[in-house]
């Protein structure tokens, strides 16, 4: 347990410390948030043509009600915790990367709800953007990984058995 804790920490916090390095904010970060931006305006428009982007910004026509998707808001920081809790535990790697693979499809499907959600929010109240958007989501992002984190966590294989089933013992007669 107490490898885990700090494999845990410091998986952490070199990741948060990557992630704000102004290279790696440029190289990776910054496009990767302009990608979820732009994942989010070709399914909001495939649904409501009234929406335009360009870069990080998502824009109604009809009311010029805008959001930015910035930092913070690509789930990247889910994705942090969930890698650290997945690549810190005990379990072989196989198991890591596909856990790791599933957790980050659905802590960004899980975002792109969340963007498509405050953009009509926004249009529609103000004060029920700011609340869903720095409270309620903030949490429903991070909870995402801990769901999948313990999902994961039940996938594994138990230890002492090749091929994930619990070893039973066998009757023998005669």
């Amino acid at each position: 347990m107490t490898r885990f804790v700090v494999l845990f920490v410091v998986l952490l916090f070199g990741l948060f410390w990557l992630e704000l390095y102004p290279p790696v904010e440029q190289a990776v970060i910054n496009p990767f948030t302009a990608l979820v931006a732009k994942i989010s305006v070709a399914i909001i428009d495939f649904f409501d043509a009234d929406v335009i982007a360009f870069e990080r910004t998502i824009q109604s026509r009809s009311t010029g009600f805008a959001i930015v998707v910035e930092r913070g808001c690509n789930g990247v920081e889910a994705l942090i915790i969930l890698f650290a809790a997945i690549f810190a535990f005990p379990a072989p790697w196989k198991n890591k990367l596909q856990g790791f693979a599933i957790g980050f499809f659905a802590i960004q499907l899980l975002n792109l709800v969340r963007i498509i959600s405050l953009f009509y929010l926004g249009q529609w109240n103000e004060t029920a953007f700011k609340w869903f958007h720095l409270y309620l989501w903030q949490a429903l992002i991070i909870l995402d990984a801990l769901v999948v984190w313990l999902i994961w966590l039940r996938t594994l294989p138990k230890p002492g058995s090749q091929s994930g089933e619990p070893k039973t013992p066998r009757l023998q007669t005669g």
